[in-house]
């Protein structure tokens, strides 16, 4: 099992997805920074929870 995503942190993730899409990778240090870039988010553990789950997302829907 993996951790449990809050409300917050999947509704800012789908919406940065839908965005920039083609923007980012399957690369967490990349879309770290692109996180960074896009969105201001003052945490950095909320930053790289929102990259994770990007990642993951951008691996999982290849397809799409």
């Amino acid at each position: 099992m993996g951790r449990i995503k809050t409300k917050l942190i999947k509704g800012v993730t789908n919406k940065l997805v839908e965005e920039h899409r083609q923007d980012f990778k399957e690369n967490f240090n990349e879309n770290k920074k692109l996180v960074s870039k896009f969105a201001d988010i003052s945490s950095t553990k909320i930053r790289n929870v929102i990259a994770g789950y990007v990642t993951r997302l951008m691996k999982t829907k290849k397809d799409i």
